[in-house]
């Protein structure tokens, strides 16, 4: 019988990028000999994920999950080359795993998983790597919700949302707006101090040709510069138009509800 341990399986895979069982009969096949191993497994076509690992993956799958209490949420984004490996069984199952495991045990718990993505590497021939992983807890009288957008079979814009004061169905209806409206701020204060300096000397010297007078400048940038924080790149959440009513903004909807923190990720994104 070969004569290896544990650790020579670990450091095989770490070299050549094999699952975990391809490792093991490498071992076996070759005595216990690293290098022979190694060479058995190029040979087979079986430790390529290394050289893999240098391509783009900029395609993949989002997942969402909500604990049976509603206590937590978790947010896992699993990233491959190809869409068409991102819409495989294998690939959502995992991804799908991956967020119930983090929302019920927190973001350590992916590393259970480590193994089989591991081999999902091997068997689906593409650079597939854990993206973003969030998770978010509720704060004691504070709710959670969730949503996913799912196109062709796998996910592909997941947010979500934290509430004090409001219920799980706002915390709903602010997902959906934010799985459209794609902020990148919750407030304008988050917005960089540079950015908005910026962008009022920008706006004072175009109204400034408009001919407008001087008295009346401030105001008049103040009115852009309020249009500008909500198209700011990404755009701020509560100065938006509320994507099922643009008469409202999504302050206006919240009522007394505040957003907490809110989290997207985005395929491609």
């Amino acid at each position: 019988m070969a004569d290896f341990t544990a650790k020579d399986v670990q450091r095989l895979r770490q070299a050549t990028g094999a699952g975990m069982m391809d490792a093991k009969r490498a071992l076996t096949e070759n005595d216990g000999d690293f290098d022979a191993a190694a060479k058995w497994l190029r040979e087979r076509g079986l430790g390529k994920a290394a050289e893999r690992s240098e391509r783009e993956n900029t395609e993949g799958a989002v997942a969402v999950a909500l604990t049976p209490d509603g206590r937590a949420a978790a947010l896992v984004q699993l990233r491959s080359e190809t869409d068409f490996v991102a819409k495989s069984p294998q690939f959502v199952d995992l991804v799908e795993d991956l967020a119930r495991l983090v929302a019920a045990d927190g973001e350590a718990a992916v590393e259970t998983k480590k193994d089989v993505l591991d081999d999902l590497k091997v068997t689906l021939k593409e650079n597939i790597a854990l993206g973003e992983v969030v998770r978010f807890a509720a704060a004691p009288g504070n709710v959670l919700d969730t949503y996913l957008h799912v196109q062709n079979g796998r996910g592909v814009n997941g947010i979500l949302v934290e509430l004090a004061g409001g219920t799980r169905e706002l915390a709903h209806d602010v997902a959906v707006h934010v799985a459209f409206g794609k902020p990148g701020y919750l407030t304008r204060e988050e917005v960089p101090a540079a950015e908005v300096d910026a962008e009022r000397e920008a706006l004072t010297n175009q109204t400034r040709l408009e001919g407008k007078p001087d008295a009346a400048l401030p105001k008049i940038v103040e009115g852009k510069l309020n249009g500008w924080f909500k198209r700011v790149p990404g755009g701020v959440l509560l100065e938006q138009p509320y994507a099922k009513d643009e008469k409202l903004t999504v302050r206006q909807v919240l009522g007394d509800a505040v957003i907490v923190r809110f989290s997207q990720v985005l395929v491609g994104g």
